[in-house]
C-alpha cells in the first residue's frame, strides 16, 4: 500500500510540472514601452562599455574557492586568441587597470632591485605583500594594448609615502615620485595610455584604509601637475580620474568641490548584491525592486556634478554586482545579464558616460572565463549594447507588467532610428510589446522591418555559462573567433515578442524622433 501512495505521488508531481509548464509558462500579456523623443536624458561615450584587469595572483580565494587563476595583470597570457580577438571585437573597448591591489604595487625603476611579485602572507593587509610591476611586464602589456585596439586607463598607488594609523586613515600626502617615473618611461616609450587614475577604494570610509576628501583633492592636484608637465608637448592629453571607490555623498561633494579644475572624470564602483556567497543572489537579480535601489546613488552623483561647476563627468570605473570575486553559475552566467545591462541602462539614463565591469576576465564575474577564456553570457550581452545602444538617451517607461526593465537609445548605427532593451524578468510570462514614441517626426510603412536580438538561457538554465542568440548557441571556433551575433527580422506593425526570462535588443531604424538629431 505505501509504495502505491510513492508511486500516486510521483504520477501526481510529474503531471503538475507538466502542467505548469505547458498552461503557466505560455501565459501572455501585453505591454507598451513608451519614449519621449524630445531631447536626450542624458549621453553615454561611444566607447561607454569598458572592462576592468585586475593584480590578483592565483592564490587569491575566497568562501574556500580559488577562482583567478593565471588572469593578473602580472601573468596572463597575452597571446591567447580568444583574449585578443574578444578585444578586438568592440574595436575598441576602454579597459581600466586596476583593483584592491593597485595600491601596494612599487613600479620597477632602475635602480630598484628586486622587482618581486606579490607573495600571499596573512600577515599582511588583504593577505598579500607589495608587489612591484616590472618595466619588461609593462612594455609586453602596452604592445598587446596596441595589437587589440584597446582605450587604456592606469590605476595609480595613492597610498605610496602614507602611514596608516590604528584607525586606517592615511596619514600624510600621496608620494607621487614613483608613480612619476611610470609616467615619464610610458611618454618615452610612445605608449598611449588614455587616462590616469589615483587609488582604489580609499574614499569615505574606504575599505580597509581611507584618505580624507581634503587630502584627496590636493594629491589629485599633484598627479593633474604631473600630467600637464610629461605631457606638455602633446596636443591630447590623458584624462585624470579618481577616487574610484564607493559612493559617499558627503565624501564626494567635498572631493569635488575641491578638484573643480584638475579632474576630468569622478570614478565611483558598484558591488550592490552583497558578498558572492549570498544564498539569495539569483532572488535579488530578478527583483526589480532590488535592481532599481542603485538609482539613487547615480541620482545623487549627478546632482553633485551639476551643482559643483565642474567639466567632470561621472564613470562607473569598477563594478562587479557582487564582491569577494563574485559566485561562480551566477555572475559568470546567462541570469547575470538581467542585473548587468539593467546597470547598464541605469547608469546611462543618469548622464554616466562610462561603465566598466569586474572584470574582462578574472574571479567569477569575468566577460571571459578565468579558465579557458571563453565569452560568458554577459560578453555578448555587453557587445551587443556596444554595437547597438548609441550616445544619446531617451526616456523610457513600462506600462503592462512590473517585471519588465526597458531602455531606448538613439540608435548606433544610423542618424535615425532607435534601439531598446526589453529585460523580462518573469519566469511564466511572455509579454507582446508595442511601442509609443512622442514626437516622431515623419511616419514608418509596415513593409519595414526591425532587426531583434533575443538572448536566452541555453536550455533555460538561468545558471548556465552558454548563452542563446535567436535560437542558434553562440560558440567559439577552433581558431578563437568570436561567433557573429545577427539579429532576426520582423514587420514593424509586429509587436516584439519577450519570452519568459529573457532580454531582447531591438534596433528600429525607421523611427526618427527629436532627441537623435541634437
Amino acid at each position: 500500500m505505501r509504495s502505491l501512495v510513492i508511486i500516486f505521488l510521483f504520477y501526481l508531481l510529474i503531471y503538475w510540472i507538466i502542467r505548469r509548464s505547458t498552461s503557466d509558462a505560455s501565459q501572455t500579456i501585453n505591454g507598451t514601452v513608451f519614449i519621449n523623443g524630445t531631447v536626450p536624458i542624458g549621453r553615454i561615450d561611444d566607447d561607454f562599455v569598458c572592462a576592468t584587469l585586475d593584480w590578483w595572483p592565483p592564490e587569491k580565494c575566497d568562501y574556500g574557492t580559488c577562482s583567478w587563476g593565471r588572469t593578473s595583470l602580472l601573468n596572463i597570457d597575452l597571446n591567447n586568441p580568444i583574449l585578443l580577438n574578444a578585444i578586438k571585437a568592440f574595436s575598441p573597448l576602454k579597459i581600466r587597470l586596476g583593483g584592491t591591489l593597485q595600491d601596494r604595487v612599487i613600479y620597477e625603476r632602475n635602480n630598484q632591485q628586486p622587482c618581486n611579485p606579490f607573495v600571499k602572507n596573512e600577515s599582511d593587509f588583504l593577505g598579500f605583500s607589495q608587489g612591484c610591476l616590472p618595466m619588461s611586464r609593462w612594455d609586453e602589456l602596452n604592445i598587446f594594448f596596441k595589437r587589440t585596439g584597446a582605450v587604456v586607463f592606469f590605476g595609480l598607488n595613492a597610498l605610496s609615502g602614507r602611514t596608516i594609523d590604528s584607525q586606517g586613515s592615511a596619514i600624510g600626502a600621496w608620494d607621487s615620485s614613483n608613480a612619476e617615473s611610470l609616467i615619464q618611461y610610458t611618454v618615452n616609450k610612445g605608449y598611449t595610455i588614455h587616462g590616469w587614475e589615483l587609488g582604489n577604494e580609499l574614499s569615505g570610509r574606504g575599505i580597509g584604509e581611507r584618505v580624507a576628501a581634503f587630502q584627496y583633492a590636493s594629491d589629485i592636484n599633484t598627479l593633474q601637475h604631473i600630467v600637464q608637465k610629461i605631457y606638455a608637448g602633446s596636443e591630447v592629453k590623458p584624462l585624470v580620474l579618481a577616487p574610484g571607490g564607493f559612493f559617499d555623498a558627503n565624501w564626494f561633494a567635498e572631493f569635488i568641490d575641491k578638484t573643480t579644475k584638475s579632474l576630468q572624470v569622478v570614478t565611483h564602483h558598484i558591488y550592490n548584491l552583497g558578498p558572492g556567497n549570498d544564498e539569495h543572489l539569483i532572488d535579488k537579480i530578478l527583483d526589480p525592486s532590488y535592481l532599481g535601489g542603485e538609482s539613487s546613488s547615480f541620482s545623487s552623483l549627478q546632482s553633485i556634478l551639476k551643482k559643483s561647476g565642474t567639466s567632470a563627468v561621472a564613470w562607473v570605473g569598477e563594478a562587479g554586482g557582487a564582491y569577494n570575486s563574485g559566485h561562480n553559475l551566477v555572475t559568470n552566467a546567462f541570469v547575470f545579464s538581467f542585473w548587468y545591462l539593467d546597470q547598464l541602462g541605469m547608469a546611462a539614463s543618469y548622464d554616466t558616460k562610462t561603465y566598466c565591469r569586474q572584470t574582462l576576465i578574472g574571479g567569477n564575474y569575468g566577460l571571459l572565463n578565468s579558465h579557458n577564456f571563453l565569452p560568458n553570457p554577459d560578453y555578448y550581452s555587453a557587445l551587443l549594447w556596444h554595437r547597438l545602444m548609441g550616445n544619446n538617451v531617451l526616456s523610457t517607461s513600462f506600462s503592462g507588467t512590473e517585471k519588465m526593465r526597458a531602455y531606448a537609445h538613439c540608435s548606433k548605427k544610423n542618424t535615425l532610428g532607435i534601439t531598446l532593451l526589453l529585460i523580462n524578468l518573469d519566469d511564466q510570462t511572455r509579454v507582446e510589446v508595442s511601442v509609443s514614441t512622442d514626437n516622431q517626426n515623419g511616419t514608418s510603412s509596415s513593409q519595414d522591418r526591425k532587426e531583434e536580438y533575443h538572448l536566452m538561457a541555453k536550455d533555460g538554465d538561468l545558471q548556465s555559462p552558454v548563452l542563446v542568440l535567436n535560437g542558434k548557441t553562440l560558440i567559439v571556433d577552433s581558431s578563437g573567433a568570436i561567433p557573429p551575433l545577427e539579429p532576426v527580422y520582423t514587420n514593424m506593425s509586429d509587436s516584439i515578442s519577450v519570452a519568459p526570462f529573457s532580454i531582447v535588443y531591438v534596433h528600429i531604424p525607421n523611427i526618427d524622433v527629436s532627441a537623435c538629431t541634437i
